[in-house]
């Protein structure tokens, strides 16, 4: 056999032990995957699907096109659950981001229990939305809830809160911001451990005061994780569901009727799956084109 045979057979071998880690590698990933993506990709077809029908969940019904999604225009109800939910994501996605700033520069300090701390700030967003609705309705109830003790004792009028036509939808976004500034948070705590220390250090030696420091050398350096925040906490908004669920249901008089509230209303109560599917793809739409505009804004 000539040296160049045996060179090749050479390199043919140390490519297949090259490619043995990467194939094992699949080899215990791959099952995972395939039920993965077809358990992510079977319900959105079947939702596609139903989305133009008028059938229920039950029976298929006739096949109807489009016409589910021009009845969205015409939908006075969905407009009004639009409205509350564009509300609700203007006050809830900027507070998020602007608390979780201000709590991990507070949690950057070195400050003794500064672990615990931590901690603290970020077990509420591990409990789970409907723990902390079930939660909620004690502590804001209007006869019986700790808040409106508290009130009481001050000499204050009690409120109605979750009750009340113009709370409602306020006390939903302080119950919002209170289990989920815990993920901005930690991820800006995250990126304030990743700013190299010469760049403060830098800053401060020129001269510059703490706000300008925090300004033109923090602020830019968080600029990745404030987009990847504001992506992350609107889609977050955008679907809330569990937490409407199990304080308001939607009242008083439908104030706090959000899209995926009132889409689960038209699929599961109303039997209008077609319907509630077609919501549920416009949904998809909007909240991927929000992603897309604020990714593309905030790497310009």
């Amino acid at each position: 056999m000539t040296a160049a045979a045996l060179a090749g057979r050479g390199a043919r071998r140390a490519g297949r032990r090259r490619l043995l880690p990467e194939l094992t590698g699949w080899g215990f990933v791959l099952p995972a995957t395939v039920v993965i993506v077809g358990l992510s990709l079977f319900p959105a077809a079947w939702a596609l699907l139903l989305s133009l029908r008028d059938g229920d969940l039950l029976t298929g019904g006739d096949y109807v096109g489009l016409q589910n999604y021009r009845d969205l225009l015409g939908d006075a109800d969905l407009r009004a659950a639009a409205g509350h939910t564009l509300v609700y994501t203007v006050l809830f996605v900027p507070g998020s981001v602007v608390l979780g700033l201000g709590l991990a520069l507070a949690l950057n300090l070195k400050i003794r229990l500064i672990g615990f701390y931590r901690t603290c700030f970020f077990v509420p967003y591990v409990v789970s939305a409907a723990a902390t609705g079930i939660l909620a309705n004690f502590v804001f109830d209007p006869d019986f809830g700790i808040v409106n003790a508290g009130l009481k004792a001050l000499g204050l009028p009690a409120m109605g809160f979750l009750q009340d036509l113009d709370q409602a939808m306020l006390t939903l976004v302080l119950i919002s911001l209170w289990g989920g500034v815990g993920m901005p948070a930690v991820v800006y705590l995250a990126a304030l451990q990743d700013i190299p220390r010469e760049l403060t250090e830098a800053a401060r030696v020129d001269g510059g005061a703490q706000r300008h420091v925090l300004r033109h050398v923090v602020l830019p350096q968080l600029r990745p994780a404030t987009v990847f925040l504001l992506i992350w906490q609107t889609i977050t908004a955008l679907q809330l569901f569990d937490l409407v669920y199990t304080t308001t249901k939607g009242q008083p008089l439908d104030s706090t009727t959000v899209i995926v509230f009132y889409l689960y209303r038209q699929a599961f109560q109303l039997f209008h799956s077609g319907y509630g599917a077609a919501i549920a793809y416009v949904l998809f739409a909007v909240t991927l084109a929000v992603s897309g505009l604020t990714l593309w804004r905030g790497t310009k």
